[in-house]
């Protein structure tokens, strides 16, 4: 990520801290996000620091649709390229879709599908998406996901059978990419 890529996604989170300034001091002991303060943030490359606020303030029926926004620009280093943030928001994302009544839950679900889409296995055979998305080494933040998909399957599943969920919430072919996510067939 270049330097500026950054540098905007400081200013984006600043921004949203400062519009927003009660999730920077939220009580962060909500039961979607274990230990979010303490997740180490700091040490991802390219990290802006805020990530907790931005995480409550997906909760917050005022400041979700922003705080997913400036999210999405933090946790995607371009259309088809996540950043080194994603892996580590994936658990908080998947316990947050599950939280009935989030204003943003739509639009949580439709970032977990990126995620998976973006993560999945690439096959060698399959030049043309490889040229477009790069290889696993050029991208580890792939690998991680998929091992956060893995290490979070049993909440997925429980967001997937969720009988609470409004109809249509999560498409046939979403719910497939959600499920092959959590049980990835190698190439």
């Amino acid at each position: 990520m270049c330097v500026a890529d950054a540098a905007a996604k400081e200013a984006a989170v600043a921004r949203f801290l400062r519009e927003h300034p009660r999730t920077a001091h939220a009580a962060g002991d909500h039961a979607a996000l274990p230990g979010c303060a303490d997740a180490g943030w700091s040490r991802i490359p390219g990290c802006p620091a805020g990530i907790p606020a931005l995480l409550r303030g997906l909760l917050d029926e005022t400041a979700g649709p922003e705080a997913l926004r400036v999210l999405g620009i933090v946790l995607m280093d371009s259309v088809l390229h996540m950043s080194a943030v994603m892996p580590a928001a994936l658990p908080y994302l998947i316990g947050l879709a599950a939280v009935p009544g989030t204003t943003v839950r739509p639009g949580l679900i439709d970032l977990l599908v990126v995620a998976a889409d973006l993560s999945s296995p690439l096959d060698a055979d399959d030049e043309p998406r490889a040229l477009l998305l790069g290889d696993d080494c050029e991208h580890p933040e792939r690998e991680r996901c998929r091992a956060a998909f893995a290490a979070h399957a049993c909440a997925l599943h429980a967001l997937l059978e969720d009988e609470t969920l409004p109809a249509g919430l999560i498409s046939t072919d979403d719910r497939e990419r959600l499920l092959g996510a959590v049980q990835p067939q190698r190439p």
